[in-house]
This record gives structure tokens, C-alpha cells and sequence, in this order.
């Protein structure tokens, strides 16, 4: 199992709050790197995109606990299949968020994808923090 793990960044909004804004996969555009992405399609349950220079991957909602835990998994439109969890962990007004990839990746596979993916989730995290500010 190939477990990729984004930064932690602290927000300034309840986890609720936050929580809700990943249950509309409308929203999910707002957090990927526009230049590296197209084909954007959203139902608000589940999403799919094409990364500039690699394949097609789908995401649709898979449960979860409100409000400190989204959880997406790939859909049969991704090249393999994952599972993608949001942490929202509040303390005293302050949400830490981050993400966790789960995928079963042949060696080849990982060592294509591990770095990529990884700069994609901490740009998804720094997303989340700007588009809901510090306060």
C-alpha cells in the first residue's frame, strides 16, 4: 500500500464549516492548479479532471464523519484505484487539515506518481487555506 501524506495547514474556521464546503465536489476546482487542469466535469457528489501531462482521474464522495473527516475514493474513471481522506481536526477555533492518499501502486507506478501527487495535495492544502483566510 502506497500511503502519500499533504502538509498540515491550520485554517481559522470551524471544522463544520470546512467540512461542508468538501461535500459540494463543485467546490473541488477552486483547489487544483488551473494551469495543469482541464476537462473539468462536477456533479457536486463526484468530479473528474485531466492533469496536464497525465491521465484522467475521477473523484466521488465516500462518506466520511462530519465534521472531521471526508473521505472520496477514485472512480472508473481513474487510471487506478485510490482512496483520498480530508482530516479536519479543530482545536480552540483553529481547523488542521490535511490529506491522506491510499493506493495499492506497482513499484513503477509509485515512483511516477509519488512526487507529483504529493505537490498536488500540498497545493490542494494551501488552496483550502486561502480560499477560507485566517480569520
Amino acid at each position: 500500500m502506497t500511503t502519500i501524506e499533504s502538509k498540515k495547514v491550520e485554517i481559522r474556521k470551524p471544522a463544520a464549516e470546512l467540512h461542508a464546503f468538501l461535500q459540494d465536489m463543485n467546490n473541488f476546482e477552486q483547489l487544483l492548479p488551473a494551469s495543469r487542469i482541464s476537462e473539468w466535469q462536477s456533479d457536486g457528489k463526484s468530479c473528474s479532471f485531466k492533469v496536464q501531462g497525465a491521465a484522467t482521474i475521477g473523484l466521488a464522495l465516500d462518506g466520511g464523519e462530519a465534521p472531521g473527516l471526508v473521505k472520496m475514493k477514485a472512480t472508473e474513471r481513474s487510471p487506478f484505484p485510490f482512496t483520498l481522506d480530508v482530516h479536519l481536526a479543530e482545536a480552540k477555533g483553529v481547523t488542521t487539515l490535511w490529506q491522506q492518499f491510499n493506493a495499492d501502486l506497482n513499484p513503477f507506478i509509485k515512483m511516477m506518481v509519488e512526487k507529483p501527487l504529493g505537490n498536488l495535495f500540498d497545493h490542494i492544502a494551501d488552496r483550502m487555506k486561502a480560499i477560507h483566510g485566517q480569520g
